[in-house]
């Protein structure tokens, strides 16, 4: 079995919609795919209504988070889409990310580059708007060559010179909130440094302590030393370890099923989710 546990749709930022993102899945040769945009479901019943035969869709959310300081993303795994405790905290997140869309835009004209919110809306379109987008627009003008770069301290990255802070899940409260709602929760590329400050091994060993399921660590953003210093972290917590793809289309290089999860782990995810279950097939809604 071929899995890839993170993928986003334009539901949020990338640049499939949520019925080519399964198209593209399948044709990639995956058996399993979780769509994971940021802090929204609404991309799960077009991908369900799409879903190839012997594809398998997992649904979830990447939520955004922040402790200490530092920024970080939670996955969310077959959590109940309808419970309320759960959806009025990822409401707050989504209500803010306009404004602080246009704040990024704001310092960055302040810094000479021509970038427009017009720009940065026509990129979003019906997506949850985010850094991702603001990036995309940095890469129309030629101030960075990849989206990947416009996330570095010059730019967008965590504290960087055009960064904006915006309403964040704390993320003890997050995998209390999943857990809650049935779901599965698993911090994701927890070691990219590139993207700025990480959180501390003492944060995920909290976390492992208040609930957490699994690190992410094959990840495009982890280079060998770090999987392996995850990998080991992992077995001392007793943590699920996942890899996926972080896919956003063409917004990133990284190609479908790049990085992808060992099968047993993706059996002890779905043991361990009572907010829903794996989609099989070709369509159907999702069972509670």
């Amino acid at each position: 079995m071929r899995i890839d546990l993170h993928t986003h749709s334009t539901a949020s930022d990338g640049t499939d919609t949520p019925a080519e993102l399964v198209a593209n899945a399948a044709a990639a040769g995956l058996d399993v795919v979780a769509l994971t945009d940021h802090d929204t479901v609404g991309g799960h019943q077009q991908a369900i209504d799409a879903l190839p035969e012997g594809l398998t869709l997992v649904t979830g959310a990447e939520l955004s988070c922040r402790v200490d300081g530092v920024g970080m993303h939670l996955l969310a795994y077959l959590f109940d889409p309808a419970d309320d405790e759960l959806e009025r905290a990822r409401e707050l997140v989504r209500d803010d990310r306009v404004p602080r869309a246009r704040e990024m835009v704001r310092k960055l004209r302040a810094l000479d580059v021509p970038i427009t919110w017009e720009q940065v809306a026509r990129i979003a379109g019906d997506g949850s708007v985010g850094r991702p987008h603001v990036a995309a627009a940095l890469v129309e003008l030629g101030v960075v060559p990849t989206v990947s770069d416009a996330f570095t301290p010059d730019w967008l990255g965590n504290g960087g010179r055009a960064y904006a802070e915006k309403h964040e899940f704390d993320p003890f409260e997050a995998v209390r909130l999943v857990k809650a709602a049935g779901g599965v929760a698993v911090f994701a590329h927890p070691g990219a440094a590139k993207r700025g400050a990480v959180v501390p091994e003492s944060t995920i060993v909290a976390l492992a302590e208040a609930g957490l399921d699994g690190i992410e660590v094959d990840h495009m953003d982890h280079d060998e030393p770090t999987r392996a210093r995850l990998r080991g972290l992992a077995r001392e917590l007793g943590l699920l370890t996942t890899g996926s793809s972080d896919y956003h289309g063409s917004r990133k290089t990284v190609e479908l099923g790049a990085y992808t999860t060992d099968p047993e782990i993706y059996g002890e995810i779905t043991r361990r989710a009572t907010g829903a279950f794996p989609v099989p097939g070709a369509g159907g809604a999702v069972r509670r």
